[in-house]
C-alpha cells in the first residue's frame, strides 16, 4: 500500500488496508516533528538514568532532592480536573485487541486505562490493531464477532485513558534519518490526531497515562511535547490530561516535582505497585543489605509500600490531584468457589484500604472485579466523585522511610518455584504476542514477570538470598528447577509450546547471568 511519508522516515512494518486510516500525512507529520524536537533529549535521560545507576550501585542513598525543595515547599495547585475524570472509583486496565477493548468499555469501571505498554506484546501488529481498535471505539463502531457471539459498545462506557510505552522503549518498525523513533512518541502522537477533536466533541478528552518516569525531568519532556503537540493540531494549550504512573523508587522521591512539571496537564498520580517493586530491587540489587521475601509476601502493609502509598496520596490531595490505587492482580476462579472466595476476600480488602486511606480510586484487571471493588469506594465515598477534600497531615513520611526495605523473609523454594515458572510461562506468551496473561489465578503482565526474574537474579548474589531450610539460592540450583518448571508450564499450556523453550532459556539467562538487564522487553522486542 502507497502511503506518503515525511522526508527521511521509512516504515518498515506491514501496511495493511486498515492501518492507511491510521498512518496519514498529518498523523505522520506530527510524529516526525515530536522526533526531531525532542528526540536527543529522550537519549540524555536515558543515558542519564545509567549514570544514576551506576551511583546507587556504587551506594549512593536516594533522597528528596534539595534543588527542588522551593516546589516541595511552595504553594502551588495542578489546573482544575475535567469533568469527565472528576468520578475514577473504579479504572479497568487491559491490553489494546478488540473484545477486551468491547469488555472494558462496557464493563462498568468509571474509567478504562487501555495499554500500548506493559499489558501488551508491542509487535507491529498489535500496536498498529490497537489505533485502529480505539478510533473505531472513540466513534462507538467498534464491533467484534467471536465465537458465535457478537461484541458491541453499550450506550454508556468508561472513560478513555490511552497509556503509551515508556520512555525506553523504541518503534523499531519506524526510523527518521536512520534513527528509531520513541514508541512512546508514536503511540502519543497517532492516538491524538485521531481522536483528540472527536473526543472531545463527545465531552471526554485526550487523557494518558505515563508510564516508567524516574525523575520530573522525564515529565517535563513529556510537557513539552504536550504543548507543541497541541499547538501542532489546534488544541487549546491543557486540553491534553496526564497521569502519571509512580513506578519507580526514583520517582517516589519527586512526586511534587512530577506534578509541577505536568500541573498545566496533570491527572494525577497512581500508585504503580508491581513496577514499584520491580524497580526497588532493580536499583537495590548490589546492595548486600537488601533483600525482599517471596513476591507473595510484599504486599501494600509492607512498610515500604506503605509509605509510597500515603505520601502519594498526601502529596495528590494537597495539589489539588487526583491520587489513584494500583492494580489487585486476583482475577476470578470460576471453577473453585473455595479459591475464587480468598480473591474476592483480598479484592475487597486492597479496595478497602485504598478508600479508607483516601485515595479517589483503583485498578482492576478483570471485569468480574469492577463491581467489588466499586463497592468498597461507594461505601466511603456515598455519591461523592472523588475524596480530593481529604487531606492527610497526619502523614509525615522520611526518606529512610520510603527505604525500610521489609519483609526480608521467607524465601521458600515455592517462591523460587513460583518465580522461575510465572516467568517462563509470561515470558512465552509475550513471544506470541500475548502480554496479558492469567497464570495461578493472577492477571500478569511485564510487571510482575519483572519482579520473577530480579528477585531470582538478586536472590543468587544476595548474603541474604538463602530459602528457609538455609540452602543459598544459586544459580546451579535455578538451572536444576528451571527444566522442572518449564514442563509444568508445558502440561499447562498445551498445544504449541515452542516459544516456552525459547522463554526458559532467556529466563535462564536473565536471572543467571553477571549483567542485570534494565528491562526484560528490551531483548524480547527484538525476537518479535
Amino acid at each position: 500500500m502507497a502511503i506518503t511519508l515525511p522526508a527521511g522516515m521509512k516504515i518498515t512494518g506491514e501496511i495493511l488496508p486498515a492501518y492507511e486510516d491510521i498512518l496519514t500525512p498529518e498523523a505522520l507529520a506530527l510524529v516526525d516533528k515530536l522526533h526531531r524536537a525532542f528526540e536527543s533529549r529522550r537519549q540524555e535521560l536515558l543515558a542519564a538514568r545509567v549514570e544514576r545507576a551506576k551511583r546507587l550501585d556504587a551506594g549512593e542513598v536516594p533522597d528528596f532532592l534539595p534543588e527542588t525543595k522551593h516546589i516541595r515547599e511552595g504553594d502551588w495547585k495542578v489546573a482544575p480536573i475535567p469533568k469527565a475524570l472528576e468520578c475514577r472509583r473504579v479504572e479497568i486496565t487491559g491490553p489494546v485487541e478488540a473484545k477486551m477493548v468491547i469488555n472494558a468499555f462496557n464493563s462498568g469501571a468509571d474509567s478504562y486505562m487501555t495499554d500500548f505498554e506493559d499489558s501488551n506484546t508491542p509487535n507491529w501488529h498489535n500496536q498498529m490493531q490497537g489505533q485502529v481498535n480505539l478510533k473505531a471505539a472513540v466513534r462507538r463502531t467498534l464491533t467484534l464477532e467471536s465465537k458465535g457471539k457478537q461484541y458491541k459498545l453499550n450506550d454508556k462506557i468508561a472513560t478513555l485513558q490511552v497509556r503509551p510505552r515508556g520512555w525506553h522503549l523504541d518503534e523499531k518498525h519506524v526510523t527518521i534519518d536512520g534513527k528509531r523513533v520513541s514508541g512512546g512518541i508514536f503511540d502519543f502522537a497517532l492516538f491524538l490526531v485521531h481522536n483528540a477533536k472527536e473526543q472531545i466533541a463527545r465531552g471526554d478528552g485526550p487523557f494518558f497515562y505515563l508510564p516508567k518516569m524516574e525523575s520530573h525531568l522525564e515529565a517535563r519532556l513529556w510537557n513539552d511535547i504536550f504543548v507543541m503537540a497541541q499547538n501542532e493540531i489546534g488544541l487549546p494549550q491543557g486540553t491534553v490530561k496526564a497521569t502519571v504512573l509512580i513506578e519507580t523508587i526514583l520517582a517516589a522521591f519527586e512526586m511534587d516535582e512530577i506534578l509541577y512539571e505536568l500541573r498545566e496537564h496533570s491527572a494525577g498520580l497512581n500508585a504503580g505497585r508491581w513496577d514499584y517493586i520491580f524497580s526497588c530491587i532493580k536499583k537495590f540489587k548490589n546492595d548486600k543489605d537488601f533483600c525482599l521475601a517471596d513476591r507473595a509476601k510484599v504486599t501494600m502493609t509492607a512498610p515500604f509500600m506503605r509509605a509510597y502509598a500515603l505520601l502519594l496520596l498526601k502529596t495528590c490531595h494537597y495539589r489539588g490531584a487526583p491520587a489513584m490505587g494500583g492494580m489487585s492482580a486476583l482475577i476470578p476462579i470460576k471453577n473453585d468457589p473455595e479459591k475464587n472466595a480468598i480473591a474476592m476476600q483480598g479484592i475487597i480488602s486492597d479496595k478497602k484500604r485504598d478508600a479508607t486511606d483516601g485515595y479517589d480510586g483503583g485498578w482492576v484487571a478483570h471485569p468480574g472485579l469492577v463491581e467489588p471493588a466499586m463497592k468498597e469506594f461507594v461505601a466511603v465515598l456515598g455519591d461523592k466523585p472523588n475524596q480530593f477534600e481529604k487531606q492527610r497531615p497526619d502523614v509525615h513520611v522520611k526518606g529512610s522511610d520510603l527505604l525500610d526495605f521489609q519483609p526480608e523473609t521467607p524465601i521458600t523454594e515455592a517462591g523460587l518455584r513460583m518465580n522461575i515458572n510465572v516467568g517462563i510461562h509470561y515470558l512465552g506468551a509475550w513471544l506470541a504476542g500475548n502480554g496479558c496473561v492469567p497464570i495461578h489465578n493472577l492477571m500478569e503482565d511485564a510487571a510482575t514477570a519483572e519482579i520473577s526474574r530480579s528477585q531470582v537474579w538478586q536472590w543468587i548474589r544476595s548474603p541474604k538470598g538463602k530459602l528457609e531450610d538455609g540452602t543459598k539460592v544459586t544459580a546451579e540450583l535455578v538451572r536444576k528447577l528451571i527444566p522442572e518448571e518449564l514442563a509444568k508450564v508445558k502440561a499447562e499450556v498445551g498445544g504449541e509450546t515452542k516459544t516456552y523453550d525459547r522463554a526458559a532459556e532467556i529466563f535462564e539467562q536473565m536471572s543467571t547471568s553477571e549483567d542485570f538487564a534494565e528491562f526484560l522487553t528490551l531483548p524480547l522486542y527484538e525476537e518479535v
